[in-house]
């Protein structure tokens, strides 16, 4: 296989492999949501901690500026894992492939610090008796546990994501793309509902005798459920040889210096692509980390009644009213993912590429799609305008003083959420395959698919796209590095919250916290943190919406 860096005409080692990607199903529509099925699982665990955790944190008495420092959590996990997995799994020998390996074994992991993360004050009791060594025990366990969680959940995020990648070639990925944002809509949307409903009611003491132990042990349930579904259904080709010296071995000095190496010598569509991320996410991680807390203390604030503040289970009650709102994001995120690929032109369809790929609309849709062909916005321009959205809706955030107008601006933003999952994976997916087709002396993608509803003969082959289909033998480490893209900014949002938090509510969160000491809280009558943080983040989304703007005049997309 020619190396990403070598030039027209340059042949390097090439790659070789056996077999070819296959996936199970009896339709495209069964293959496409068995491939993505597994972010169902990632999704619903993702929505249990950023819905669940801060309150529960609150709840124990830390303050909203430690909190905002936990969730460092986040983008260092990403930061680290996946760039280091995508590397690692990028050059694995393993018989069952380079992503299925990471996926299967990070879910294990993820699992185990689900239910640590429930049981804390459980475990904790086992070995400690005083009580205030019993809280601040389970605060150090309880964090602990985030950081587990978000470790493991990267590795298999990042190996998902480039499976994907991996099995489909070009004129799919759009489609791949967009299936796997409609199940990150699934899986808030049941993740969310789960929340919103009072799960010891239907599972009993099964699952534990709190909500957040219930969530806990649901999303460890499904994240294994959905992980062993797809690893079963999709066959991944294996590789024998990647063209390098065998000295090369993937030791931490020569995976550092591969992402080093590959961070800092981007290909200028994907760096474009890296820059949009990363001011949009500077916006995304207040409202994913945050959303759910905000609506819960914008409806104690100015709505709740008396005895709902003295609420034993203050977590738990804060989670389903944010949850509602949520359940309404994620209900618009699901019909938008659904509806605006049959709408929307393809990065293929603008590049005018040889392979045109559009999603057949349903029969009911059919005359309908077919009229407004032509007047089609291109998936980069929706982008932009998904930005705008969610900067409009933001931006009001501070001024928020009920309920319902809290849950309208979060349900809009389910808009922009089904377009942030879906564009940037279709065009990073679409760039790495490109590269991977223009660094080839010879042949050239021959084939619009892959063989994909029936089980292939294992065969050698030698990095030809003919025999694979797609080309995306660099994928983990792209995809790791526009993750570093989408982690970098997570540590910018970090510190901005810190210093809101610590500015505008120094003490303990007066909506939530158990402790009633006057001099630890501030009142409720100045503005809320979080409303003031998902400000800042909207006017970051409006810098997100110029650089996707410089993408399209890059791409011509």
């Amino acid at each position: 296989m020619v190396a990403g860096g070598g030039g027209p005409g340059t042949r390097m080692p090439e790659a070789q492999w056996l077999g070819q990607p296959a996936i199970k199903g009896s339709s495209e529509s069964m293959r496409m949501a068995l491939l993505t099925l597994s972010l169902v699982g990632l999704q619903i665990t993702w929505n249990v901690e950023m819905t669940y955790c801060t309150p529960y944190l609150l709840e124990l008495g830390l303050t909203k500026s430690k909190i905002s420092l936990v969730w460092v959590a986040g983008p260092l996990s990403g930061l680290i894992m996946q760039p280091i997995v995508g590397v690692v799994a990028d050059r694995s020998k393993s018989k069952w492939g380079r992503r299925r390996p990471f996926m299967v074994i990070g879910t294990v992991l993820v699992s185990l610090f689900l239910l640590l993360l429930g049981w804390t004050k459980e475990v904790v009791k086992m070995f400690v008796t005083e009580k205030e060594a019993i809280r601040s025990y389970t605060v150090i366990l309880a964090v602990f546990s985030i950081y587990g969680i978000d470790f493991a959940i990267n590795a298999v995020q990042g190996s998902c994501r480039g499976l994907i990648v991996d099995t489909l070639p070009i004129p799919k990925q759009q489609l791949g793309s967009s299936w796997a944002s409609r199940m990150v809509a699934v899986g808030s949307l049941l993740g969310y509902g789960a929340g919103a409903i009072d799960l010891e009611k239907v599972f009993g003491p099964f699952l534990g005798d709190s909500q957040f132990k219930q969530l806990t042990g649901v999303a460890a349930l499904c994240l294994c459920i959905t992980i062993s579904i797809t690893s079963w259904a999709v066959t991944e080709r294996v590789l024998i040889s990647d063209g390098m010296e065998d000295s090369e071995d993937l030791g931490p000095l020569h995976v550092l210096k591969t992402i080093a190496k590959t961070a800092t010598d981007l290909p200028r569509g994907i760096q474009a692509i890296c820059y949009v991320q990363f001011w949009a996410w500077i916006g995304w991680f207040p409202f994913l980390f945050y959303s759910t807390t905000w609506v819960g203390e914008i409806y104690l604030r100015y709505d709740a009644p008396a005895e709902a503040k003295v609420h034993s289970d203050l977590t738990g009650q804060v989670g389903r009213i944010g949850s509602m709102a949520l359940i309404a994001f994620s209900v618009i995120t699901f019909v938008m993912s659904v509806v605006l690929p049959f709408f929307v032109r393809s990065p293929e369809d603008e590049a005018k590429h040889e392979h045109r790929f559009t999603p057949r609309p349903p029969q009911g849709l059919a005359s309908f799609a077919s009229k407004i062909e032509k007047y089609k916005p291109s998936l980069i321009t929706m982008w932009t305008i998904s930005h705008c959205i969610f900067g409009g809706s933001m931006i009001m955030a501070p001024f928020v003083t009920s309920l319902r107008s809290a849950t309208t601006i979060v349900a809009a933003c389910g808009i922009s959420w089904a377009i942030a999952c879906w564009a940037p994976f279709t065009f990073l997916g679409v760039e790495i395959n490109r590269l991977s087709q223009s660094n080839h002396s010879y042949g050239h993608l021959s084939r619009s698919s892959i063989e994909l509803e029936s089980p292939v003969l294992p065969h050698l082959n030698h990095g030809s796209e003919e025999a694979s289909g797609s080309t995306g033998e660099s994928s983990g480490k792209y995809l790791g590095i526009m993750n570093l893209y989408t982690t970098l900014p997570q540590f910018v949002g970090t510190g901005i919250s810190w210093v809101v938090f610590s500015v505008l509510e120094p003490g303990k969160s007066p909506e939530l916290a158990k402790e009633t000491d006057p001099s630890e809280q501030h009142g409720t009558d100045g503005p809320n943190a979080i409303g003031v943080c998902l400000f800042i983040g909207a006017v970051c989304a409006g810098f997100a919406a110029m650089a996707t703007r410089r993408l399209k005049k890059i791409q011509r997309y």
